[in-house]
């Protein structure tokens, strides 16, 4: 990932509406939800949603699928992965293993965080 792409995700992703609707997503994994379910669940009205979808959609944050006369929508999880991967690339200048203790301090979930003995082993 570039710092151009990793800019505007995060650009995206800094109104608390399209974060919310992301995050959201993100839940919902692979089956996604139609607008007016995101619409109705965040309690956001349905204008004001598409303009933050579009956003979402932009920023290739969330894909979307006709689906009939509804548009579902899902979040695009390697995309967040690799943002993730890409803010911890360089973690302790590349020896993530001195930084171990730290892992515990986070809530990040385990399975997503490089795993510290296949990166050392790789430096």
């Amino acid at each position: 990932m570039e710092k151009q792409s990793a800019t505007q995700i995060f650009e995206s992703l800094s109104s608390g509406v399209r974060l919310d609707v992301f995050r959201l997503l993100v839940k919902q994994g692979l089956d996604g939800m139609v607008a007016g379910e995101i619409a109705s669940t965040l309690e956001v009205p349905p204008t004001n949603l598409s303009f933050h979808l579009k956003a979402l959609t932009q920023a290739h944050l969330v894909t979307v699928e006709q689906e009939g006369r509804f548009q579902r929508y899902r979040a695009n999880i390697p995309l967040m992965l690799d943002l993730i991967a890409y803010l911890t690339d360089e973690c302790c200048a590349g020896h993530p293993e001195q930084c171990a203790d730290l892992r515990g301090a986070s809530s990040c979930c385990e399975s997503v965080l490089p795993p510290i003995s296949i990166v050392h082993d790789q430096a």
